[in-house]
């Protein structure tokens, strides 16, 4: 198995356009703290407005998501993402307004494009043959890897350097490339239906919740890397500063990660490969937690990073697994709320601990959790593939008797 599929012309500009889609997400939670917090209670009010904008995304890429129309879909992309980029606008056109006027420009930002990232995923996988979608998906995380460990530097240097509203402005400029993009794309992508089922979209899409519990797991994890991290080092007598550095190491060690898992088939079941990376990842952040020294803790967070990028692939393969084809845009875009989900509810858990215990202490609060989840999801995937089994056993059966039957009807006549 190689990257050979994956490197084509269509994928270029596919990598072109998910990233004018995807930096302006990765950098907005920061940017929004950046660009308010020299008015009064500015940190606090930032807080508040990330939080509208991640509300945007948990809330829209569910709804949005199961309004794709594979046949329509350029046209909604582009609707979204341009609506995406003028709440971005606004934000940097108009930064000492109102912060109810913030938090509408913020939730906007986060809802409107909040269905790309499944979109775009369900038509990169149109544009490699099926034996290579798991290196395309690979492909993806390294190019998501990389967005992530970009993009913090940036907003820093941006909103310190030159001004607060810049960064938003960026965004604002990336996410209106995007929309171009897409028309050197394929106008849409070859669903088949929803699955040929005749069920509805919303049963097929709550069918797949074990997939979605281990997701918003593995986010669990990258929320306590992300928010817990500098009160850490603070408590090891390590300077905050080396917080940037130690997170852009994780990502980095995401993109490794995604690159080593698509180099080859591996063993197991995908359920069972997703629990072993999630024990992994899980260890790691713990040791992190518990290793008093700077190098210690990198080593920690890059292991970790490049085992978390592997289960994020094998989900997204799962998810491949247990939905047809027509579902799978609006699958991706669940799963895209549910980690939503798990870094939000991470991030509550993190600030309520810290107030009460040492941050090390919360972190291993936040592994506890990520493993309860993880092991919902695996139990799930079990009881799914259970039912599915018997269902299969019960056709072969009901197809053994109807052939007897027929047979005996034949031999009398």
């Amino acid at each position: 198995m190689t990257y050979r599929d994956v490197v084509s012309r269509q994928v270029l500009t596919w990598s072109c356009t998910a990233i004018g889609a995807r930096m302006p997400v990765a950098m907005a939670p920061l940017a929004l703290v950046f660009l308010v917090r020299e008015r009064p209670g500015g940190y606090s009010l930032g807080a508040v407005i990330a939080a509208a904008y991640v509300l945007g995304e948990i809330v829209g890429a569910p709804v949005l998501g199961m309004r794709l129309r594979p046949e329509r879909a350029r046209g909604q992309l582009a609707v979204g993402l341009g609506l995406g980029a003028a709440g971005f606008l606004g934000l940097g056109l108009f930064p000492g307004a109102h912060p109810v006027v913030l938090a509408g420009f913020a939730c906007l930002a986060g809802a409107a494009p909040s269905a790309a990232t499944g979109a775009l995923r369900t038509l990169l996988s149109s544009l490699v043959p099926e034996r290579s979608v798991a290196q395309a998906l690979s492909a993806e995380s390294i190019l998501t890897a990389g967005v992530w460990a970009l993009s913090p530097a940036a907003v820093a240097g941006l909103a310190l350097g030159v001004a607060p509203r810049v960064p938003l402005l960026l965004a604002a400029g990336l996410m209106a490339s995007s929309v171009g993009g897409l028309w050197l794309l394929p106008a849409a992508w070859d669903a088949g239906g929803a699955g040929g089922t005749g069920a509805p979209l919303l049963r097929v899409l709550v069918g797949a919740w074990p997939v979605y519990v281990t997701g918003a797991a593995s986010m669990t994890l990258l929320g306590l890397s992300e928010l817990v991290l500098p009160a850490l080092l603070e408590q090891r007598g390590i300077g905050v500063g080396w917080s940037g550095p130690l997170l852009a190491g994780m990502a980095v060690g995401g993109g490794l990660g995604a690159f080593v898992h698509g180099l080859r088939g591996w063993p197991g079941l995908l359920r069972t490969r997703s629990v072993v990376l999630m024990a992994g990842t899980s260890a790691c952040v713990a040791l992190a937690a518990l290793i008093p020294s700077t190098p210690g803790i990198a080593v920690a967070l890059v292991l970790g990073g490049t085992l978390q990028s592997g289960a994020m692939v094998t989900r997204n393969l799962s998810l491949r697994e247990v939905l047809p084809p027509g579902a799978l845009a609006a699958g991706y875009s669940v799963m895209y709320a549910a980690a939503g989900v798990g870094y939000a509810a991470t991030g509550s858990l993190a600030g309520a601990l810290l107030k009460v215990t040492a941050p090390s202490t919360a972190i291993l609060a936040g592994v506890g959790l990520t493993g309860l989840l993880t092991v919902t999801g695996w139990w799930g995937e079990v009881r799914r593939a259970g039912r599915v089994e018997r269902a299969a056993r019960g056709v072969d059966v009901a197809v053994v008797r109807s052939a007897k039957s027929g047979a005996s009807k034949r031999s009398w006549r």
